[in-house]
């Protein structure tokens, strides 16, 4: 087995939330969202270097709260840059050839372990995996009129994180010029000329963005792990 990382972006702020400190940061039971995303890697059953990318203000709470808690494990903290491009690529600046490294939103804490081990292994095996849910929803586009047109929900799919890759493909893929096409690790690779993987996600494995995900997420805290 290829030895394993995680890149976990976790340099967003508050505003959407309304809350004076990065959401990465908030509260659920007494534990921040960004260490219920970190347990699910420590928890594998095989071990995954972490790399946390984070702006100022979110290092420092981080720093922080481990300290205080006594929240103890061994990660490399990495500043965070002007996009999400920018910030992945300075986590890979400590991610070696021959590796499968994973690139995890770092506000997506309900990944379950055996989702996380699938998914690893598929990269191995295929070089890129990507997660992916099918529509449920009915679904409209906008027009150039503004009218709200049919269109035919099977043909979308929404996708998740982890993105995980054999390490040497991300690399080369991320000595690209930026780009406002990327709006993921998967679609920087794509643009390299890389073939995509893609399996599925799970519906639990939300992205916590509004208040609305915060009461979400604890009933998904009071399932239990199991339960996910």
């Amino acid at each position: 087995m290829a030895p394993r990382y995680a890149i976990i972006t976790a340099g967003g702020s508050g505003t959407r939330m309304g809350a004076a400190v990065p959401k990465q940061m908030l509260e659920i039971e007494g534990k921040p969202i960004l260490r219920y995303t970190v347990e699910r890697f420590l928890n594998l059953p095989f071990q995954v270097k972490i790399i946390l990318v984070m702006n100022k203000d979110a290092k420092e709470s981080w720093k922080s709260y481990c300290r205080e808690s006594g929240f103890s494990f061994s990660h490399i903290l990495v500043d965070g840059g002007i996009t999400r491009f920018h910030s992945v690529k300075n986590g890979l600046k400590y991610v070696p050839e021959g590796a499968v490294v994973a690139v995890h939103d770092g506000v997506r804490p309900f990944i379950s372990e055996a989702k996380l081990i699938e998914i690893y292994n598929l990269a191995e095996e295929k070089g890129v995996a990507i997660p992916c849910m099918k529509s449920v929803e009915s679904m409209r586009m906008v027009d150039g009129k503004g009218d709200y047109v049919y269109v035919d929900r099977d043909k979308y799919y929404s996708v998740q994180t982890p993105q995980i890759f054999r390490s040497d493909i991300l690399l080369k893929s991320y000595e690209q010029a930026f780009s406002t096409e990327f709006t993921d690790d998967a679609s920087v690779v794509e643009k390299a000329g890389y073939p995509l993987c893609f399996c599925e996600g799970t519906r639990y494995n939300i992205k916590i963005t509004t208040p609305e995900d915060m009461t979400l997420s604890r009933a998904l805290i009071s399932l239990g792990s199991d339960s996910l």
